[in-house]
């Protein structure tokens, strides 16, 4: 038989084993109508990332899902892929050039888009190549990247489909702009810092009156785009106000007093400034109340036109400025300091300004429908289900969809305007001419479309539509489930699934399976400001791709956070040295021409052990159907580690190492039987050391992750011999537990009475003798009806219609042991005279804390306790 190294060294194992999976093509999928379809799209990374802990969760429970999927006998496809991330790249790309000197205005758009290409050749497939490093059985051959042909086109079909249906359009509204990068951004890019800040409270005083309406404002510089003051229509403090004016300070303008149920009159006065051009809210009241809208800032974020005296000043300096001059006019109440959430880009971490601009825009009311219905007649399922609550809240609040970048990495809008008449045509390529004048003089919209537009097509654009007969598309189509993180529900799914409905007239996947973010031990999330980051390649190159993975899937619940621990990714390492150490013993006790067919002499314990593991595979596809992928590797852990390893493998020792017992070939054909079950359980949570340990154990098929999944079989369902092995584990802890309560080595044998009047308990311990003398360390074992030739000094333990007696004198060495027991009795009767001298010295009574006091009272109390117990140990053995 084949041998194993001495120790498992994942360093050399993974590599060697990941390149003869891709060589044979054990990964890539062929289209076989004969099976049931099963296909996962993985959420395309961008092409600046790198590996990070959130990846590594996403992509191991992928491929947990498709390597079970591919044992079932599914035609199992998991298509990867990755995102053209416009604002990151360009980001890159803009960066780099200024190393060198350059910035975009001096290399063009075409120079530029060179360059950025050149970059993602370099460095876009990077992130895919540490994805590999999981173990992650991907159709690598299937790679798709949002910027290519199918893709772009794609891209390009919905465009123009959206816009003749009237769902695209170019308007004015709120965006979220960057100052730093110039262009819009997604809410999916913002995040909300808690920062220092003020609240600047500010009369506005009211025209024609002594009156003052008293306000506040987090941003004084945009005071001078206000349009109107708002107050709420059944505030009764203000009914009086309400259609009059008040002065616009330092402005000197008049503006309209208006009644919105906007206004939260409970918060601070009661009275808000309205700012249609920098606030989404007060855009809302501007619209309900036909107000202008000034809009203060240039795209820098610097003041413009707009902002009189201030024009030309940072926003921040302008700032200062008009609060010291509010100041020295009177208006300024008081200045309030607060801690508020601002809006920050997640890739330059500037501060991003709610502006007015004019962009194109999805139209969503009639999208978000058929969105909201597939998961109401429940054919978008989400697990847990909890999020789909979030899902659809987010539905019911929609809003039309900014989908304009001011961008030159991605797609292009295809948007072309006449010289002339200033018509706009929109087509996938550039027409000749206008469509409603003629003229030849047509320029492209300058802008790329948002990042999420080709992701939103992801499920289906990658498998070949628009092209319909596509061969993916019409077999793979919807897919079975997307693994995503709970942080982009709003930003990805929402937009996938509206999507699909809309062109593919059903939901792009059946289930979504949502996870947490991984943390560290503190809970925090790791950051470079923390830190605290762990690189997964790092992890792998320490501890083995294996021994991560399990360690993120265990104790892992759908759509809970989970913490990293390196005492779990310890023993998880632990656990593959206790699984890779196992199957050397079996390999070693293994003989070539084991019979295939499962043996008629099987003992109790071959039955127990067959009928355990036949429970864990029911077990197991239970959970992997309810994506309770953490407890069903916890169970398959638990089972190799305790049942197989711990109890199993030291019951046969004795019958392997004993050639005349008949029941030996019985044994080893369970040994291995068992474990080739075991490991293709475990397969797809650990794929390297399972593959590696069932390559060596039998030579019957040439791959486990093509071999078939464990079904439960109803003649491996010896639960009588359940019961009967349970009974011996029952003793055999007994005894251990007595034993180790008395400092006896297991090296001390000791000889074990078990009395039952009970004929089924005797036949028990009768048929499991050979391997009950092993695990209870006995020198020998007497099953009897009663407590003839067992010596009045015997230890005993009771257990199910039994009591197991063990000689006293046989486990402890008498003469040695009453001078420790003495030397102990010394001990403790010094303690408790030093205690009580303490507590009668009248002097430390009355100086003590009564907390030190009672400490010294809990101390006498336990040392007699224990003196008691010594005391009555030594009588006993003086006996």
């Amino acid at each position: 038989m084949k041998e194993l190294t001495k120790n498992y060294d994942p360093s050399i194992v993974e590599e060697r084993l990941y390149e003869q999976w891709m060589e044979k093509k054990y990964f890539h999928t062929v289209i076989d109508k004969t099976k049931k379809p099963y296909c996962i799209v993985m959420p395309p990374p961008n092409i600046t990332g790198q590996l990070h802990m959130g990846h590594a969760l996403d992509n191991t429970i992928q491929d947990i899902l498709i390597r079970w999927k591919r044992m079932e006998g599914y035609n199992t496809l998991w298509l990867p892929g990755i995102d053209h991330a416009s604002i990151s790249t360009e980001l890159k790309v803009v960066q780099k050039m200024a190393e060198e000197g350059l910035t975009k205005a001096d290399v063009g758009r075409e120079g530029f888009l060179e360059r950025a290409w050149a970059w993602k050749e370099e460095y876009g497939g990077i992130i895919l190549n540490q994805i590999k490093k999981l173990g992650s059985s991907c159709d690598w051959e299937r790679v798709r990247f949002t910027m290519d042909e199918g893709l772009s086109d794609a891209v390009l079909e919905v465009f123009v489909r959206l816009y003749e249906k009237g769902y695209v359009y170019r308007g004015e509204k709120i965006v979220n702009w960057c100052p730093e990068c110039q262009t819009t951004i997604s809410d999916a890019e913002v995040n909300h810092v808690d920062t220092a800040g003020h609240f600047y409270h500010v009369n506005y005083p009211i025209v024609g009156s002594d009156e003052n309406l008293l306000l506040a404002t987090t941003r004084p510089e945009t005071m001078l785009g206000d349009t109107a003051v708002a107050v709420h229509p059944d505030d009764e403090r203000y009914q009086h106000l309400i259609g009059k004016k008040c002065i616009l300070p330092l402005v000197g303008k008049e503006i309209p007093i208006v009644a919105d149920s906007y206004v939260d009159r409970e918060f601070g006065t009661g009275v808000v400034k309205i700012t249609p051009a920098h606030d989404p809210n007060d855009f809302e009241v501007g619209v309900r109340h036909n107000l202008e809208r000034i809009n203060v800032l240039n795209d820098d974020g610097t003041m413009n036109e707009n902002a009189g005296k201030y024009q030309g000043m940072d926003r921040y300096e302008a700032r200062e400025k008009i609060v010291a001059e509010l100041k020295e006019q009177g208006y300024l109440v008081k200045i309030e300091d607060i801690t508020h959430a601002v809006g920050t880009h997640e890739r330059c971490n500037k501060i991003v300004e709610p502006m007015i601009k004019l962009q194109w825009f999805v139209k969503m009311d009639e999208l978000a429908k058929p969105a909201i219905e597939i998961y109401k007649n429940q054919s978008l399922r989400f697990i847990p289900d909890r999020f789909g609550k979030v899902y659809l809240h987010w539905l019911d609040n929609i809003k039309d969809w900014c989908i304009s970048r001011q961008l030159w990495w991605g797609h292009r809008i295809p948007a072309y305007y006449c010289a002339d008449c200033g018509h706009i045509t929109v087509s996938k390529t550039a027409p000749e001419k206008c469509e409603k004048c003629g003229c030849t003089s047509l320029t492209q919209d300058e802008d790329a479309l948002d990042t999420w537009f080709s992701s939103a097509l992801w499920p289906f654009s990658t498998l070949g539509w628009p092209d319909e007969n596509a061969e993916d598309l019409k077999h793979f189509y919807p897919t079975s489930v997307l693994v995503t993180g709970y942080d982009i529900i709003f930003f990805w799914v929402v937009r996938m699934t509206f999507s699909g409905m809309e062109w593919m007239k059903q939901t792009p996947f059946h289930d979504v399976f949502i996870h947490g973010l991984v943390r560290d031990d503190k809970g925090r999330k790791f950051s470079k400001s923390l830190g605290n980051g762990i690189d997964p390649l790092e992890v792998i190159e320490k501890y083995g791709a294996d021994a991560l993975r399990l360690m993120l899937i265990t104790g892992n619940a759908p759509g809970n956070d989970m913490r990293f621990y390196w005492e779990r990714l310890e023993a998880s390492r632990n656990f593959l040295n206790k699984l890779w150490n196992a199957c050397r013993f079996v390999l070693m006790n293994l003989e070539e021409d084991l019979q295939k067919e499962m043996p008629s002499n099987l003992t109790s314990a071959d039955k127990w052990i067959l009928s355990k593991v036949n429970t864990l595979a029911k077990d197991v596809e239970e959970n992997m159907k309810g994506y309770e992928l953490g407890i069903a590797a916890q169970k398959v852990h638990d089972f190799l580690w305790d049942e197989y390893c711990d109890w199993y493998i030291e019951m046969v020792k004795p019958r392997l190492y004993n050639k005349e017992d008949d029941t030996r070939i019985a044994a080893l054909w369970t040994l291995k039987t068992v474990l080739i079950t075991a490991l293709k359980l475990l397969h797809p949570f650990m794929p390297f050391i399972t593959e590696e340990l069932f390559l060596n154990v039998q030579n019957e098929e040439e791959s486990i992750m093509i071999s078939q999944w464990p079904e439960f079989k109803q003649q491996w369902a010896f639960t009588e011999n359940e019961k009967e092995i349970d009974v011996i584990k029952e003793a055999v802890r007994s005894i251990r537990n007595i034993r180790a309560e008395m400092n006896v080595a297991p090296s001390k044998k000791a000889q074990v009475f078990v009395v039952t009047e009970n004929k089924e308990t005797t036949d028990i311990f009768e048929k499991s003798k050979v391997f009950f003398k092993t695990l209870s360390y006995a020198s020998d074992v007497f099953v009897q009806s009663d407590k003839n030739n067992i010596g009045d000094d015997a230890v005993s333990v009771v257990i199910h219609n039994a009591v197991i007696y063990m000689p006293f004198a046989e486990l402890v060495d008498i003469a040695k042991e009453v001078e420790r027991l003495t030397k102990e009795k010394e001990k403790l009767q010094k303690e408790i005279e030093r205690v009580v001298k303490k507590l009668s010295n009248e002097g430390f009574v009355a100086k003590a804390p009564e907390k030190v006091i009672e400490e010294e009272k809990a101390k006498e109390t336990k040392y007699r306790a224990m003196l008691a117990q010594v005391e009555q140990r030594l009588a006993q053995m003086k006996k």
